[in-house]
């Protein structure tokens, strides 16, 4: 195998370890996963408790695993055309449907109940444990969607957007949207085009850093071997915006770059920076959830699905943290698999492995 097959092999099979992690539906079929310590093949979407990645194997197919000597797994079922559907996920689907049918209307729990044909609690459960969030979250999210899609397809006024989506102000828009929408209406309407964002790169204990920030707060942070590899995942997240490089001595930049280099050093400094992210209504209480892990201590994605109110979310909890886009400021190092494991980390299991070791170095003699 040539260096360049191995790097397209090494980066697929990071892309399918993050799904099996995040439990990913789009990913059944496409792929299978074997645990050598078990001799047992799964979907991507199995219930099981997640296995140490160097234990892991990937095939294309169900029939490579079997030839290797695998045995289906008894909970996903690979040889089955399709898994086991939730008990209630045409109750789900059927109100799923009617919020997004209704999606400028007023809907509310009860209504919803009905059309579903199950009780309210019933109901709330059933939401949480297949879209991760709650009925009425689930509303405001659609919300938000029917605003986002008509603003950005259709030359209609902002305000005219606003109500039609279904929000009783430009207010209220503000209010459920926060840091979700990560900028304006106006600024939405227009593409993103004249969004200024500022980044410097910068050495730090993890290799080449960057830090990215618009005028209301720090919006990226980025680690990579070197500059094209931390520049690319700031175009990734801000296709379509004006990046201005810097190389700041003084100033809130700097300032930034030296309190989250702290951080990965025994002696971190105390400071809060603002952010300005995007996050659904679900990924907010996550990355809250997060920032409330003490350093020096992990969870696993179960305890935190558990913390959020949330317990059978633990896929969605995970690929929560595998979108969290300021790395190190919202701590998603800190949660690990429930064999102690670091599983997955989006700027490689090494860093995760350093930032914990430095995180518990100084909770030891603080």
């Amino acid at each position: 195998m040539t260096m360049a097959a191995g790097k397209i092999t090494d980066i697929l099979s990071g892309r399918q370890w993050q799904q099996v992690l995040e439990r990913d539906a789009e990913a059944d079929g496409k792929f299978f996963y074997a645990v050598r310590s078990t001799g047992i093949v799964c979907r991507p979407t199995c219930p099981s408790r997640r296995p140490a990645k160097t234990n892991v194997q990937f095939f294309s197919t169900l029939a490579e695993a079997l030839k290797a000597g695998f045995r289906p797994c008894r909970r996903c079922h690979p040889e089955r055309t399709t898994p086991a559907p939730d008990p209630q996920a045409a109750a789900v689907a059927r109100a799923a449907r009617y919020i997004k049918e209704h999606a400028g209307e007023r809907v509310t729990t009860h209504e919803l109940a009905d059309i579903a044909g199950i009780n309210r609690l019933a109901l709330h459960r059933a939401f949480r444990r297949i879209f991760g969030v709650s009925p009425a979250q689930y509303i405001r999210q659609q919300r938000l969607k029917t605003f986002t899609n008509t603003i950005k397809e259709s030359t209609m006024r902002v305000t005219d957007a606003i109500y039609d989506a279904g929000f009783g102000s430009s207010s209220r828009l503000y209010e459920n949207s926060g840091a979700r929408l990560g900028m304006t209406p106006r600024e939405m309407k227009n593409g993103a085009f004249g969004i200024t964002i500022r980044y410097t790169i910068a050495e730090s204990p993890l290799g080449r850093m960057l830090v990215a920030a618009t005028e209301k707060g720090i919006c990226t942070i980025a680690f990579g071997e070197d500059n094209s590899e931390v520049l690319e995942a700031l175009h990734q997240n801000f296709p379509q915006a004006e990046l201005v490089a810097e190389t700041p001595k003084t100033g809130w930049l700097a300032e930034a770059v030296r309190f989250i280099t702290s951080q990965m050093s025994e002696h971190p400094a105390a400071a809060t920076f603002p952010l300005d992210v995007r996050a659904t209504a679900f990924q907010q209480r996550v990355w809250q959830a997060l920032q409330e892990i003490p350093r020096g201590e992990t969870r696993n994605y179960s305890q935190l699905a558990a913390e959020i109110g949330s317990p059978s979310s633990t896929r969605a909890v995970a690929s929560a943290c595998a979108r969290n886009p300021v790395a190190v400021i919202i701590p998603c190092h800190r949660v690990i698999g429930k064999d102690g494991s670091l599983t997955g980390y989006r700027w490689g299991t090494d860093r995760k492995r350093r930032l914990l070791e430095a995180e518990k170095k100084v909770a030891r003699f603080s």
